[in-house]
């Protein structure tokens, strides 16, 4: 990437697969161009559901077996919309303490009668709180792959307690599709898991290269999402070229097994290579790996440092994270080479 003019090595994206500028999905995007034009015109509901999208829509639920799927515009979108859609006003909820914003927002809107904020991956509180809890109605929210630390929720645990106390798991797989199980499937099929208790939605503007995300389900819950649904009922409909790239991405996610064996390669050379530096590298299997400094002043020293030295490794503080956790969040890409992770290794070495 170039930043202010100065070519720099990015370890910042979430282009995972590194697909965004794929010539397939540029010839696609192109090609829906020349036919439909820029726009949608309008939102979904009136006239701004277009072929492409209704082709995405399907693709995306064979493939990933669901009877339906309903594409929302972004994945903030999709959760400030589903969650007030789905949950009633006399529900418990129990939310992850690491959920992210449109997690947090989208419950605030639902306003459920009982917020339960239970510690980071906590199987243990959690069924203490379920057990405690009188409600008919609960829901538990979780993202299935923690944006700034790169670890992956107890899913199958989760499924579990949804089935022992009636609940159902609403589970936000942004950084999990693509990356995880067979075919780039996610964070369902990476644990095997097959419940009607679950609630599915993945983002395409990530490991998908695009834009957008999408919610996967039962017939019935995607038609009352199509009604109830405020971020989808009232925003203009997606593009159709977006639609068109997102399909064009399937195919590579699907057959490029490649992207993901790099990913995990690079992965084990960044993990190992860390150990000789004074900071602790998080644990990860995806393609996020938080480098752990603690203090603000020390983070933007580092993050300094790594950008004078040609990189680009972003410095996340509070309120992004818990106070005394500041971070470097790598991420990595597919498109990214060994010798870019020696010398980011490197780099850190000489800054340490």
């Amino acid at each position: 990437m170039h930043v202010d003019g100065i070519p720099l090595l990015a370890f910042a994206s979430n282009d995972y697969l590194g697909l965004a500028n794929h010539p397939d999905l540029i010839a696609a995007a192109h090609a829906a161009l020349d036919h439909y034009g820029v726009g949608a015109g309008a939102s979904a509901l009136i006239s701004g559901h277009s072929v492409p999208v209704a082709e995405l829509e399907l693709a995306l639920a064979r493939w990933l077996g669901f009877e339906r799927c309903l594409h929302f515009s972004t994945g903030y979108m999709a959760n400030l919309g589903i969650l007030p859609a789905l949950i009633g006003r006399d529900a418990a909820v129990f939310s992850d303490a690491l959920n992210h914003a449109c997690l947090i927002d989208g419950i605030r809107l639902a306003s459920p009668q009982s917020l339960t904020i239970y510690p980071h991956g906590d199987v243990e509180h959690l069924q203490r709180a379920l057990s405690n809890c009188p409600a008919g109605e609960k829901w538990i929210v979780t993202d299935a792959v923690f944006s700034m630390d790169g670890d992956m929720a107890p899913l199958p645990a989760l499924v579990a307690l949804a089935d022992q106390h009636d609940a159902m798991l609403i589970v936000d797989d942004a950084h999990g599709f693509g990356v995880l199980g067979e075919e780039g499937r996610g964070s369902l099929a990476h644990h095997a898991i097959h419940s009607g208790r679950v609630l599915y939605m993945a983002t395409l503007g990530k490991a998908a290269g695009v834009f957008g995300a999408f919610v996967g389900g039962s017939y019935d819950l995607i038609e009352w999402l199509m009604q109830r649904s405020r971020t989808y009922i009232f925003t203009t409909g997606t593009p159709p070229v977006l639609a068109a790239a997102c399909l064009a991405s399937l195919q590579h996610i699907r057959q490029d097994q490649f992207r993901r064996n790099r990913l995990s390669q690079l992965a084990r050379q960044l993990q190992d290579g860390a150990r000789d530096l004074p900071w602790a590298l998080l644990p990860s299997r995806t393609a996020i790996h938080p480098l752990m400094l603690g203090d603000n002043t020390t983070v933007m020293r580092i993050a300094k440092g790594l950008q004078d030295r040609g990189l680009w490794v972003p410095a996340i503080r509070p309120p992004t994270v818990p106070p005394g956790s500041a971070r470097l969040r790598i991420s990595l890409s597919a498109l990214h080479l060994p010798q870019d992770v020696t010398y980011l290794l490197d780099a850190l070495k000489e800054l340490a």
